[in-house]
């Protein structure tokens, strides 16, 4: 039985590249760079500014100089959080119909609440969500299984009884170390890889999709 569903954040529930993307193109702009096209950035949106710096400079966290475009890069994304984020289409729906049948609904994110509580605030769903797990909050990242197992807590339903949709495999990872059923969402980011292999019990193509499973 579903008592409760968790969400993934970007690529999930919002269509967060747009932003993110102008961020590491300011960058790129500020070095004489043509900007990154948005194709080739929503494959790499879900993980952040390691996944965006090694697109835009090719650099990863072993680098010297990647702590200082890290940094560079997440406060130019603050400043503009809530530019062109906007929901999936269907998920506005999506959550009402949670609501209409009394089941909690709430995220669970690798975004740094520093970004996370303020982007979820803009966007009107930080008063409805049942509860809101930052990439620091428990000082564990997904595919560690405590950030799903934390909110699991904190809503006061099995992880067994909740379901987790994502659009990364370390989502899957973490919903079955969790002992959670997954649904892949398709429509997301999924990192350029096919969700077949990662071993969800769902792959839904649209986030409606996910109330025959419920």
């Amino acid at each position: 039985m579903t008592k409760a569903v968790l969400f993934d954040l970007d690529g999930t529930l919002a269509d967060t590249a747009p932003d993110l993307g102008a961020a590491l193109n300011r960058m790129r702009a500020a070095r004489g760079l043509d900007a990154v096209p948005i194709d080739e950035i929503r494959p790499c949106a879900s993980h952040g500014a390691r996944g965006l710096l090694g697109l835009g400079f090719g650099v990863s966290p072993a680098d010297d100089n990647y702590e200082a475009l890290r940094d560079e890069f997440l406060d130019l994304y603050e400043r503009d959080l809530f530019n062109e984020t906007r929901l999936f289409p269907g998920v506005a729906e999506l959550l009402n119909t949670l609501e209409a049948r009394r089941l909690p609904w709430g995220v669970v994110t690798n975004k740094a609440e520093r970004f996370a509580l303020p982007l979820l605030e803009l966007m009107a769903l930080t008063d409805r969500a049942a509860c809101i797990i930052g990439g620091d909050t428990t000082g564990k990242t997904k595919p560690h299984p405590e950030p799903l197992l934390a909110a699991s807590r904190h809503i006061n339903v099995p992880s067994g009884d909740c379901i987790y949709v994502g659009d990364d495999r370390r989502d899957v990872e973490a919903a079955l170390a969790a002992g959670m059923r997954s649904a892949v969402a398709k429509y997301g980011y999924l990192n350029g890889s096919d969700p077949l292999t990662w071993g969800a019990t769902w792959l839904i193509s649209h986030p409606a999709d996910l109330l025959a499973h419920i």
